[in-house]
């Protein structure tokens, strides 16, 4: 993971947000699907020498030198489920997304998926089974997830794809931009590293 756009993130007080108000996405921010990514590559297309941090691009078809039918192979089997490497979280998340989910009484997760697929199921599994109010909503397109969030009047949105960020922005939501080595353009928003910051933002 990179380290963070100092010049151009913007750095805000703690606990400026409600824990009500603030929603996730999935892939890169709670999931760690990249890794899974470049595991599936590997072992299934020995495709090695390939880093986490070469991933400088959203759409990988525009970085890495890997033929575009392996890519859509892999991203089929991420959607799908069927692949025999583990899919992790993001370190730190589970601990703050329970605390989260306990202190509000509720969790929405948002994702550009366009089914719930395998993904639900490591939901399920990273929260302990009395945790309650959990919701996933797959709107099967990056532009879908600003409706969803206006409808539940969600304030503030932890993405890691920069191009959404605009989009929520310019409908009013604020945008928490995950550093992931795919969103290292210049902008303006409030930028994380780790949960241990998104645990920081949030008003206890």
């Amino acid at each position: 993971m990179t380290g963070r756009n100092l010049l151009n993130a913007a750095r805000v007080p703690a606990g400026i947000i409600a824990p009500e108000s603030i929603a996730f996405d999935i892939d890169g921010v709670i999931a760690d699907t990249m890794t899974l990514f470049l595991d599936i590559a590997r072992d299934e297309f020995a495709i090695n020498g390939l880093r986490y941090e070469d991933l400088h691009c959203y759409n990988l078809a525009d970085c890495v030198d890997i033929d575009h039918a392996v890519i859509d192979s892999i991203l089929a089997q991420i959607l799908d489920g069927g692949y025999q490497a583990p899919l992790h979280p993001i370190p730190g998340a589970p601990n703050v997304l329970e605390r989260l989910a306990r202190r509000s009484g509720q969790l929405l997760l948002v994702t550009a998926r366009p089914y719930l697929g395998p993904i639900g199921e490591f939901i399920r599994h990273l929260l302990p089974a009395d945790v309650d109010g959990t919701e996933i909503v797959t709107t099967g397109s990056f532009d879908g997830k600003a409706e969803v969030l206006q409808k539940r009047r969600i304030t503030h949105f932890v993405e890691d794809r920069l191009e959404t960020c605009l989009t929520l922005n310019a409908v009013g939501i604020t945008p928490v931009l995950f550093a992931q080595p795919w969103n290292r353009s210049p902008h303006p928003f409030i930028e994380v590293s780790s949960w241990g910051e998104i645990e920081e933002l949030i008003r206890w």
